[in-house]
């Protein structure tokens, strides 16, 4: 058998984090397993579908690095939901109703005041042909329902191990709307099934939406694919989050965070593994297991999002990074610069201390000691490593060492108190601009 998941999107929004942490899921259950990860566009919803959305879904997934092996719309695919609703319709498996949604409204507020479950009761499977002549006779089109049999719906869940539904605790949900669009369930079995996915991977919220489908896969004469249905994601704080429906690629770039770090981290919050700073997928992939994964909610961290993609920027070779660097910065440049960053974006910041013009207050006492290192500098070799011959030969001339020896040069040499490593950025520096910077305003 080989393993194919699907990520199924609805294009109304943006995607999220949790959307985000789905797809990868799914893409990452597939490559462990040398499969193939689908994504198929839940675009029944014509009115509030939209192609933008379904361009900013592709881009999501193409900047994480977890492009799809194939796509399919379900807008495409009606002719095929038709006939497998035939079949259904014509085997009794899916029937008509004609409540309206206040009726069925006021039914569950009866259920739930005698302390009954607030599912459907079946009311319309009764209705006499006169009944159903004078609800068409009023302009009532039906809903469709689909009837649940009685087989327990029973299956074993990749995280959540055994899980049990009974029938007639779950209600006849409805498949189709009176105006004849396709509500989520059935169109996704019949997807499933013509795909063939093996494995659905999603969020626990999907549980009882599993239970129903166990029964239209039975229906129609298929083998359901197994199921994995990870906790949902809560905020730090530990509580779900509305802020977590916010947060999508746009906001994560434009933070600067890595993709790598958004994979790395929602790839282990929610396991029982470490999260690792990882550039490389492989490693993630090689250990990916659902038996790791636990039932408590994952909490996404923003704070631990930022700290994982400064320590994988910290990794990241010149040639990952060089569309994105400032003009004239080299690699030599950027193994400079990029112990130093939290986001890439800051190399630019650092090539401007690197190229000038600087800014710098020379306090009194340190302005004798600069203009005998601008002599010392002027004389000595600049070959091979200048900081340390700079600086030892002061160390020897004026008998200063530590903050009193090392803060007034970088201050002078880069209008900092912090920053790289001075002898890789005077190095970049240079003799000519160092030169300068220490002879002036002495």
């Amino acid at each position: 058998m080989t393993v194919l998941t699907r990520f199924a999107p609805s294009p109304t929004g943006h995607l999220h984090v949790g959307n985000i942490r789905t797809a990868l899921h799914n893409w990452m259950f597939a490559r462990a397993n040398g499969g193939r990860f689908m994504l198929r566009i839940d675009d029944t919803d014509a009115v509030r579908s939209e192609e933008r959305f379904v361009d900013a879904i592709r881009a999501d997934l193409d900047w994480l690095g977890m492009a799809p092996d194939g796509e399919v719309r379900q807008s495409a695919r009606f002719d095929l939901y038709e006939a497998r609703f035939a079949e259904l319709r014509a085997a009794g498996r899916v029937y008509p109703a004609y409540e309206t949604a206040q009726e069925l409204d006021l039914k569950r507020k009866i259920q739930l005041g005698r302390g009954l479950p607030p599912i459907y009761d079946r009311a319309a499977l009764s209705l006499t042909d006169a009944q159903v002549a004078a609800y068409e006779a009023e302009g009532r089109a039906p809903h469709w329902r689909f009837r649940l049999d009685d087989t327990p719906l029973d299956w074993d869940d990749l995280v959540r191990g055994p899980q049990h539904f009974a029938p007639a605790a779950m209600g006849d949900p409805v498949v189709r709307r009176a105006d004849g669009s396709w509500l989520y369930l059935l169109p996704s079995v019949i997807d499933d099934i013509d795909m063939g996915v093996t494995h659905v991977v999603r969020g626990e919220d999907h549980v009882s939406n599993t239970a129903v489908q166990l029964g239209m896969f039975a229906a129609l004469g298929a083998v359901p694919p197994r199921f994995a249905h990870a906790a949902l994601l809560t905020g730090s704080e530990g509580k779900l989050s509305k802020r977590l429906g916010s947060l999508g690629i746009a906001h994560f770039r434009e933070a600067g965070i890595e993709p790598q770090a958004v994979v790395a981290l929602l790839a282990r919050i929610g396991t029982s593994q470490p999260v690792e700073p990882v550039v490389d997928a492989a490693p993630l992939l090689a250990a990916f297991d659902f038996a790791h994964f636990g039932r408590a909610p994952a909490r996404f961290d923003e704070d631990e999002l930022a700290a994982v993609s400064t320590r994988i920027i910290h990794q990241l070779p010149y040639e990952a990074v060089a569309d994105r660097l400032p003009a004239g910065m080299d690699a030599e440049g950027w193994a400079a610069i990029r112990p130093n960053l939290h986001r890439v974006g800051e190399a630019a910041d650092w090539w401007s201390v690197v190229e000038g013009p600087i800014e710098t207050v020379i306090a009194e006492e340190d302005r004798a000691f600069l203009a005998e290192a601008g002599a010392v500098a002027a004389a000595m070799d600049w070959a091979g490593d200048p900081w340390h011959a700079l600086t030892g030969a002061l160390k020897g001339a004026t008998g200063r060492k530590g903050k009193a020896l090392f803060l007034p040069l970088r201050r002078a040499l880069t209008g900092r108190d912090s920053g790289p490593d001075m002898a890789a950025l005077l190095l970049l520096i240079g003799r000519t601009r160092a030169l300068q910077r220490l002879a002036r305003d002495m």
